[in-house]
């Protein structure tokens, strides 16, 4: 029998890429300084969750000016799609009840 627990992706264990997660899958697209808004979290701290998420190809990153001023988009990649519904769906399962 696998641990309760076996499904839930490791990516996603700390808050912040959970957060991080959980808004751009309702968002198409978000801009560097909405998610920190938004999160309520540092330029640093958010920076770092951004790239792990970027490395693991969860995140995508499109970088642009508007005006003279550079801006960062950031997008859920379809793979980072599935792999968070997997993780809902885990979490899901932890919290049915058991059957007797």
């Amino acid at each position: 029998m696998n641990a309760i627990i076996s499904g839930l992706n490791k990516a996603f264990d700390n808050r912040i890429r959970l957060g991080i997660m959980a808004v751009l899958s309702v968002n198409e697209r978000l801009d560097f300084n909405s998610l920190k808004e938004l999160l309520l979290i540092t330029d640093g701290n958010l920076a770092t969750h951004l790239k792990a998420l970027e490395k693991s190809e969860f995140v995508a990153v499109q970088k642009r000016f508007v005006g003279r001023k550079p801006n960062t988009v950031y997008s859920i990649t379809s793979t980072g799609k599935e792999a968070f519904q997997l993780h809902l769906n885990a979490l899901e399962r932890i919290i049915e009840p058991l059957s007797t």
